[in-house]
C-alpha cells in the first residue's frame, strides 16, 4: 500500500525519471503535488503497471494533481554531463516549473542535488513506497513513451516505439545496419563491440 506523505508537510512532491538504461532518446523527469485527498488504488511504481493502465493513470493524475511538470533532456546533454547528472537536473528542472513551490522534496533513489534549500530525502524504491514518486514515476514514463513514438515517425528503421531507446537485440541490429542518429547517446555501449562502429 503506498503512503501519502513522508515529511508530514503540506505541498510535498514526488519526482522521478524514466528512460535512464536507454541507448537512445531522453531521460525524462516528472514532478508532482497531490491534494491531500488523494488516492488512487490503481497507482503503483509505472514498471509495475501495463501501458494501458499507465495511459488511464495519466489524465487522472494531471487532472487532480495540484501542479506537476516534466522534463525531457536531449541526448547530447547526457553525454556532456553523464546519465546520473542529467537524470537529475531533469528532476531539479521540472522541479523548479511547480506552483506552488514544494515545502519538502521526496525522490526516487538514493542520489540528488539540492533544488533552491528545499529540504528532500532520497528513497530507495520510492516509487513503490510514495504515492507521488509513483505519480511522477508514470508521467515520466507515459511522456517518454509519447516522445519516442513521435521520433519513430523519423526513425522508424530503429522501431523506437516498440523498444522506447532501450538496446533490444532489434535496435542494435538496427544501428549496425542503419549508424546512429542525432537521438542516440553517444558515450553509451551502443553495440557490444563498439569499437568497430564507425562513427
Amino acid at each position: 500500500m503506498l503512503k501519502f506523505n513522508f515529511s508530514g508537510l503540506q505541498y510535498e512532491c514526488g519526482t522521478d525519471e524514466a528512460g535512464r538504461g536507454c541507448i537512445a532518446g531522453p531521460v525524462t523527469a516528472a514532478a508532482i503535488i497531490l491534494p491531500d485527498n488523494f488516492r488512487n488504488n490503481l497507482l503503483n511504481d509505472s514498471k509495475q503497471l501495463s501501458e494501458k493502465n499507465r495511459e488511464f493513470l495519466k489524465p487522472i493524475l494531471e487532472n487532480e494533481a495540484i501542479t506537476f511538470a516534466v522534463t525531457h533532456l536531449e541526448p547530447k546533454i547526457i553525454d556532456e554531463i553523464n546519465i546520473l547528472n542529467a537524470s537529475i537536473k531533469a528532476m531539479q528542472e521540472s522541479i523548479l516549473k511547480l506552483k506552488p513551490t514544494p515545502l519538502y522534496i521526496i525522490v526516487d533513489g538514493n542520489r540528488f542535488k539540492p533544488v533552491n534549500n528545499i529540504p528532500h530525502s532520497t528513497i530507495i524504491k520510492g516509487d513503490s513506497k510514495f504515492m507521488s514518486i509513483a505519480a511522477a514515476s508514470v508521467l515520466a514514463k507515459t511522456y517518454r513513451d509519447e516522445y519516442m513514438h513521435k521520433i519513430h515517425d523519423e526513425f522508424p528503421m530503429y522501431n523506437w516505439k516498440k523498444n522506447k531507446g532501450y538496446p533490444t537485440k532489434e535496435h542494435r541490429e538496427a544501428i549496425r545496419q542503419y549508424g546512429t542518429t542525432k537521438y542516440h547517446r553517444m558515450t553509451f555501449r551502443l553495440l557490444p563491440e563498439q569499437l568497430k562502429l564507425e562513427i
